[in-house]
């Protein structure tokens, strides 16, 4: 069992570790994370056996696994909005947006998840 996550985690750790630097240099503070829920949406558009379901807002992102399969359901989530605080580190993938920062560590939260 081990070694089937171990082998999953290995083929998709570089893709989840780029999503992470790509939502960590466009962050966005709570309510606004417009464009944050669209390259979400795009990205689980591209998994198979996902629906993603029309936002109720423009900042939330909604899939679903399986949905005709009947019974217990399982629900994950992850919050993806930034904090209004100046970055001050030289990392390629570093805040593109003044004043806003990924500190709180969402960006990371949503990779894993898409993951």
């Amino acid at each position: 069992m081990e070694d089937m996550f171990s082998s999953h985690i290995a083929a998709i750790i570089s893709e989840v570790t780029a999503f992470r630097r790509e939502l960590h240099a466009h962050p966005e503070l709570s309510f606004q994370e417009r464009e944050t829920a669209k390259r979400i949406r795009s990205r689980l558009q591209q998994i198979p056996g996902l629906k993603v379901l029309p936002p109720l807002i423009e900042t939330d992102v909604v899939a679903v696994l399986n949905e005709d399969r009947p019974g217990k359901c399982i629900a994950l989530r992850a919050d993806i909005d930034a904090l209004p605080i100046k970055e001050e580190t030289d990392v390629v993938y570093k805040s593109q947006s003044p004043g806003i920062m990924h500190a709180c560590g969402h960006d990371g939260h949503a990779a894993v998840l898409l993951g």
